[in-house]
């Protein structure tokens, strides 16, 4: 698995990207064939309480998940839309199982 934290207009600090790093690894037992993850953080315009954003974008063979959430801190945005990566990656699964 590829990842890949971008933020924009901002730094991201050493113990932000230790936080996603920790976390992403988790998404592995999920799915063994997740090919890359890019995750963009970002602070949202006009300055309000729950202006950090998490936008993540997870590839596995022929299908993307996709998660985005706002929230007053990047690592509660960001635990939000990894939950949400994880709820799709796992319907996801159920289906073609199914199939």
């Amino acid at each position: 698995m590829k990842l890949r934290i971008q933020s924009v207009n901002f730094e991201a600090t050493s113990a932000l990207e230790t936080h996603i790093t920790k976390k992403m690894k988790k998404l592995e037992k999920f799915h063994e064939d997740i090919l890359n993850v890019e995750v963009y953080l970002k602070v949202v315009k006009p300055e309000t309480a729950t202006n950090k954003e998490a936008d993540i974008k997870a590839s596995i063979p022929n299908v993307e998940f996709f998660a985005s959430k706002t929230c007053d801190s990047f690592e509660e945005a960001f635990d939000l839309s990894l939950e949400a990566i994880e709820k799709q990656i796992r319907k996801h699964k159920e289906k073609t199982i199914k199939k």
